[in-house]
């Protein structure tokens, strides 16, 4: 490299302090890490004294990225004393109007004071709306179906009943087992203190068939196949596969929607018997342990304590669960828009409310069949 080109600083002293700036300040010229950190050196130094004469005369060459290294040690003025061609005048100007320019800060939309109510209450409408239209879509796919039975999506249907339901065994199994000795362990230590070692079948049985297994299935239901009908119809819908259905004339709803909603219909009042027969093995299995209750006994003192009434209870819960997990995963299957941010929103709001609608229905028939004896 040559002498005449190298980017230097001098600091000249005679009756004033003189900062010589030389060479060609060039961006290819002051990438080399050791030249650019003595450059910094003598720039810091400068930047200290404000009385400091600055000789740019001897530059061969500036751009930009040099312009701006000394602009910034001027501390974004023209310094006092300055000596340079109108050459490089022009790019020093040019930094002096742009510093000039203000900066305006972003303005925040005026939100009127119960915007954000509006906002909600108009969603929550185009939900309601959006889910009352899939409801009676789904009530013509179904008379459709009735009609012709032969001509139905029974492969369809089969998939879903397989997804759904067996896949998802072994989950409820293991959750219904823990859960259900969990449970025994902790109402039989407080039922051994008090002496009511037997009602201990009486709390197991009430609890996990009547309220307990039926949530307990619709709360994993709605988190494992609710999500995964939301992400496949969403991934349809970024896709364009829905629209190709459309254009090739394949209803959306007698394929797509019916089957699952029906599948699930099935699925569910099974995974419910599933997870109360695993639970009150887990609770009969503890009881042994805990309250020395042999297995036989607690299987011989279930259908006393439990009425038929209570079974009945939970399998229609399991049902209308079903039915709700399926409509509302569905629903925001078909809101979700051609983006990954979209999916994954729609999955997750998909699960929240699947699982408010279920405690929410679960609560209805608390009420519903008050009257009912435990």
């Amino acid at each position: 490299m040559r002498r005449d080109t190298t980017p230097t600083l001098l600091f000249l002293e005679s009756e004033h302090t003189t900062v010589q700036v030389q060479g060609a300040w060039l961006t290819d010229m002051l990438v080399e890490p050791s030249l650019m950190q003595t450059i910094n050196a003598g720039l810091e130094t400068a930047k200290r004294r404000t009385e400091l004469h600055w000789d740019l005369s001897e530059l061969s060459a500036l751009d930009h990225i040099g312009a701006q290294l000394l602009w910034l040690s001027w501390g974004k003025r023209f310094p006092q004393h300055l000596e340079v061609s109108e050459q490089h005048q022009a790019l020093f100007d040019r930094l002096a109007e742009v510093q000039a320019i203000p900066l305006l800060a972003p303005q925040k939309p005026l939100v009127p004071p119960f915007g954000k109510l509006g906002r909600l209450s108009l969603n929550f409408a185009l939900h309601v709306i959006g889910v009352t239209e899939l409801l009676g879509q789904l009530v013509l796919d179904l008379a459709r179906f009735a009609r012709h039975p032969m001509r139905g999506p029974w492969k369809e249907i089969s998939a879903n009943i397989y997804r759904t339901g067996f896949q998802a065994m072994a989950i409820t199994a293991l959750v219904g087992l823990l859960i259900g000795v969990v449970l025994s362990y902790l109402s039989g230590q407080q039922l051994r203190s008090y002496g009511g070692d037997l009602f201990i079948v009486n709390l197991l049985g009430i609890s996990i068939i009547r309220e307990l297994g039926p949530m307990l299935a619709a709360i994993l239901i709605a988190g494992r196949s609710g999500s995964a009908i939301t992400a496949q119809l969403g991934v349809m819908k970024v896709t364009e596969e829905l629209d190709a259905m459309r254009v090739m004339g394949i209803p959306i709803g007698f394929r797509l929607i019916m089957p699952k909603v029906i599948a699930l219909a099935i699925t569910m009042p099974l995974i419910v018997i599933w997870t109360d027969v695993m639970a009150l093995i887990g609770g009969a299995i503890s009881a042994q342990f805990i309250l020395d209750m042999s297995p036989g006994f607690f299987l011989h003192k279930l259908p006393d304590v439990v009425s038929l009434s209570n079974y009945w209870i939970g399998l229609g819960k399991g049902v209308v669960f079903g039915i709700l997990i399926a409509v509302i995963a569905c629903h925001y299957g078909l809101r979700i828009k051609p983006n990954t941010e979209s999916l994954g929103q729609g999955t997750t709001s998909s699960v929240v409310v699947s699982i408010t609608s279920v405690i929410i229905a679960d609560a209805f028939f608390a009420v519903l069949f008050r009257h009912v004896a435990y």
